[in-house]
């Protein structure tokens, strides 16, 4: 947070260490066992005074962390190291700066269905199936893909590793979806291959698995075309869009790291009164996105976890790119 004084030297000094700490806290929480590439070029702009310049002539919602190295290796490839991510950052400052504008991190993760598979399977079928945040829809599609959750397996391809704990319910049979559509401000075109190119992007450099995952989904997507409607969650969009699910299927409305762009805490809790009133809402988001519903979760360092929750009640905390789901429901 910003406080307001005199000396604007004070306010630039406390803008740079707000910036410094989220690099931080990416690096350890997020990166440090993910991508250790990032998680040394993160450490490394959060000590260096020009690149956090940098990111200051930036809007603070294009300061994030998978922005900025994702522009960079989008425009010249992957760094060796933090020495060469800055030298190359520092030398083309405009050019990154101008795709950092005009691109988001719509991270389409499609392994996040098997942390939302066992509670898809356990509701009442046939779903109808709206996600907001869509992207290019891929996880409009957990009936297409494959589950390894160690101890039980559903066969297909792509094939998602899951790591989860004996009190996760898996499920037996893959889910009945007689309808389904997306919601979001900039869907992802697929047949287009610069926009394609920015989603793999996005795929941390070591992720060699979920990279080839992805490039699998992709191709199923496209070929299947799910909707995806250009609209904001918080507008009327939504609420045509659910009006035009089947009456005969269960709703599900659901969203993966997309309600943390939303910054004011009371929209992002209109909007879940409205999905409850409509549907099953179903929600895998940073703990602070829903504080009320995290604190009602059982006590655990969270640090780097989702909270998944179904119509408000915490049921598990997962990995942000559902290689885990560790399940806390009775």
């Amino acid at each position: 947070m910003i406080i307001l004084c005199a000396d604007t030297r004070t306010i630039a000094t406390m803008d740079v260490s707000d910036v410094a700490a989220r690099y931080l806290r990416f690096a350890e929480m997020e990166a440090r066992e993910r991508s250790p590439l990032y998680a040394e070029i993160s450490r490394g702009i959060a000590a260096d005074s020009e690149v956090l310049g940098f990111l200051l002539t930036l809007a603070p919602g294009k300061q994030q962390p998978n922005l900025l190295l994702a522009a960079v290796r989008h425009l010249f490839g992957t760094p060796q190291d933090w020495h060469g991510f800055r030298d190359t950052l520092l030398a083309n400052r405009d050019a990154v700066a101008a795709l950092m504008q005009s691109r988001s991190t719509q991270t389409n993760e499609p392994a996040r269905c098997a942390v939302l598979l066992p509670l898809l399977a356990r509701l009442p079928q046939p779903l109808a199936l709206i996600e907001v945040g869509a992207s290019a829809g891929l996880c409009l599609l957990p009936d297409h893909y494959g589950y390894d959750y160690g101890r039980a397996v559903l066969s297909g391809e792509p094939m998602f590793r899951c790591a989860a704990n004996a009190a996760t319910p898996i499920p037996r049979s893959l889910p009945h979806i007689a309808w389904r559509a997306g919601l979001d401000l900039n869907p992802v075109d697929l047949s287009d291959g610069e926009q394609v190119a920015w989603l793999e992007t996005l795929v941390w450099p070591e992720q060699t698995e979920r990279l080839a995952n992805l490039r699998s989904a992709i191709k199923i997507t496209a070929a299947i075309r799910p909707r995806v409607v250009r609209g904001d969650l918080l507008g009327d969009s939504f609420v045509r869009l659910c009006r035009e699910a089947p009456k005969n299927a269960t709703l599900v409305i659901f969203h993966s790291a997309v309600l943390a762009y939303v910054p004011n805490r009371s929209e992002r809790e209109a909007f879940a009164a409205r999905a409850m009133q409509r549907g099953t809402w179903i929600s895998n988001e940073m703990p602070g996105v829903f504080p009320d519903i995290a604190r009602r979760a059982p006590a655990r360092d969270a640090a780097g976890r989702f909270l998944l929750s179904m119509d408000g009640a915490p049921v598990a905390w997962t990995e942000p790119h559902g290689a885990a789901l560790e399940w806390i429901a009775a």
